[in-house]
Parts: structure tokens; C-alpha cells; sequence
């Protein structure tokens, strides 16, 4: 049988469903909490994990720059990196200096070019300091001369050697100069809606402070893009210190000394016998006297050998290598 309810109990339901208020913000908040910004117009063609690959890699760069530099102008360069973007080119050469001290470089087997912009302070603060100077920079709104670019070239080339290396842990690559210019506008590497990779560096050296960019074009990167996985970065540190292990270790044994013997014969007597030898005396050994002596490197047994003589002194000729069972 069907069961009623009554008016009071409609009454209590009711009540229970009028006290329950609904907040009209709630949707808006769930949709903010899930909501994330996007700009089409930058897509990022790289994910975070290739992004701090690109980190190791210049942070390996600027500490390996900074002590190459150091020993160049004979003072404390410190290299600190800033940041590693995505933006498209023609964001990149608006943010440069006119007249600028921009280099174009090439990464082979990569295709295209890439390009290095030394702010102008630093340049000039370069120039100061290996003439001599405290490494102050001058304000000067010029270009570089024929032999202040001489002497930032040789930075520079001593910067791609760096900059090679810091790569090698991904990739084998060449690092070599393919121009300089001080008008950024002229230097059109990509189309100026092309995404690229830009990495600031903070330099610091007695007086003087600039930045140093790196601009990648992701056209030039993408053939190894796979490769800038934070794994195969582990994998490959794991690998370079192996190898560097490896080669610390044979540099240190081949330095160290140990005994080689030539064991000539070898016979057994009893204590009474040993103790009653005298000058003289002669031993019958097991060992014929054409058959070759055993050297022994530190006590184990390594080569056959035949004595004999070489000038005045005695030595023994390595007749093969054979280990003592």
C-alpha cells in the first residue's frame, strides 16, 4: 500500500529546500580555476622539459665562459644565466641596441644561422680591459673600430669554443662566426613571425656589466629538438662522467711504480738445507737453463722472458705475454 506523506512532513521538505542557497559565482570560479591563458600568436613549439634542457646547457655554458674569459682579461668574469625564451624575431631584433655588436653564427651540421648580440657596454669594457685598462665602459654611441672588433673577435672565437662544448653534451657541433653587424634590421636569419629560442646572460667583469643573447632559430634546432629531453640530458651527463673518470684514472696509474721480477729458476729445499747453505754451495733447480724466465708485475706472473745481457747490464728480452695460472 502506497504511503502518504502528510502536511507536516511536506511542510519540513519544503523548508529544507528553501534554506538551501546557491552561490551564482561558483561557475565563474570553477571556469578561472580551469582556465588557462594562451596566445595564439606565440604558440610554445618547445615543451618545459626541452626548455630546462636549454637551461643545463647555457648554465653549463656560462660557467665554462666565465672562466675562459677570466684567464683572457686576467680578471673575475662572472656569468650568470637570466632566462630562456620564446618569442617570435622580430621581437628579438626590436629589443636590440643601435648601433649594436651582433655576430651571426653557425651550429654545423645544423642548417641556417643563429646570432650573439654583446650589449655595447660590455664590448667597450672588453676593448678597455685588454688595453690595459680597469675594463670601464664608455658611453659612447658608435660603432666598434677595425681594432676594437680585432680584439672582441678574439672573445668571441674563444666564446664559440665554449658554447660547442656546452652542445656536445646533446649534440656534436661546430661553432663558427658568419658575420658581424651594428644595424639590427639588416640581419634577417628567419621571417620575422618565426619562433625562436633567445638566452640572456648576465656578465659581470671589474667595472662593467652587459648582457649577451643567443638567438636560435627553432627551424635550426629542430632536426635534434628530440634530443633536448631532460633523460637523454642525464643519460648524456652520466656518460661524460664515465668518460671522464675513465681518463682521470689511466692518466693517475700510468704515473704510479710498481716492481717487475725476473724469476730466473725456482727450486724447494727444507729448512735444514736452507739453513746449512754457505757461499759456494750449489743448488739444482727445477727450471732448465733454456727454458724462458717468468716476469712478474707485482707479484703475478705477465710475461715470458730470456735473460741475457745488454752492455753492461743484465737484462731480459719479452718473449710473449702469458699469465701465471
Amino acid at each position: 500500500m502506497a504511503k502518504f506523506l502528510t502536511q507536516e512532513e511536506i511542510d519540513a521538505l519544503l523548508s529544507t529546500v528553501g534554506s538551501t542557497t546557491v552561490d551564482p559565482d561558483a561557475g565563474s570560479r570553477v571556469n578561472q580555476r580551469s582556465a588557462a591563458v594562451y596566445d595564439f600568436k606565440h604558440p610554445n613549439r618547445i615543451s618545459k622539459d626541452q626548455v630546462r634542457t636549454l637551461e643545463n646547457i647555457h648554465d653549463n655554458f656560462a660557467g665554462h665562459l666565465g672562466s675562459a674569459l677570466s684567464g683572457i682579461l686576467r680578471a673575475v668574469v662572472d656569468v650568470d644565466l637570466v632566462s630562456v625564451d620564446q618569442i617570435t624575431y622580430s621581437e628579438f631584433f626590436m629589443s636590440l641596441a643601435s648601433p649594436s655588436c651582433t655576430y651571426t653564427f653557425s651550429m654545423k651540421p645544423l642548417e641556417g644561422l643563429c646570432v650573439a648580440d654583446i650589449s655595447p657596454a660590455l664590448a667597450f669594457g672588453f676593448v678597455d680591459r685588454m688595453f690595459g685598462g680597469r675594463g670601464k665602459s664608455m658611453d659612447a654611441d658608435r660603432e666598434l673600430t677595425g681594432i676594437e672588433l680585432s680584439v672582441v673577435d678574439k672573445i668571441v672565437n674563444r666564446a664559440w669554443r665554449e658554447l660547442a662544448l656546452a652542445w656536445n653534451r646533446v649534440a656534436e657541433v661546430e661553432v663558427v662566426s658568419a658575420g658581424f653587424e651594428t644595424t639590427p634590421q639588416f640581419i634577417q636569419i628567419v621571417p620575422p613571425g618565426e619562433t625562436v629560442l633567445v638566452t640572456t646572460l648576465q656578465l659581470n667583469v671589474l667595472e662593467t656589466s652587459g648582457i649577451l643573447k643567443l638567438c636560435y632559430p627553432y627551424m635550426t634546432l629542430e632536426p635534434i629538438i628530440t634530443k633536448l629531453l631532460g633523460q637523454n640530458w642525464t643519460d648524456s651527463a652520466r656518460a661524460t662522467a664515465s668518460d671522464s673518470d675513465r681518463v682521470s684514472l689511466h692518466d693517475n696509474l700510468l704515473e704510479v711504480e710498481t716492481s717487475a721480477v725476473a724469476l730466473l729458476a725456482e727450486t724447494q729445499i727444507s729448512v735444514r738445507d736452507f739453513l746449512n747453505i754457505r757461499a759456494g754451495d750449489v743448488l739444482l733447480t727445477d727450471t732448465k737453463s733454456v727454458e724462458p724466465s717468468l716476469i712478474r708485475i707485482a707479484g703475478v706472473g705477465k710475461f715470458l722472458a730470456r735473460p741475457g745481457l745488454r752492455g753492461r747490464h743484465r737484462a731480459v728480452e719479452i718473449l710473449a705475454v702469458e699469465t701465471e695460472k
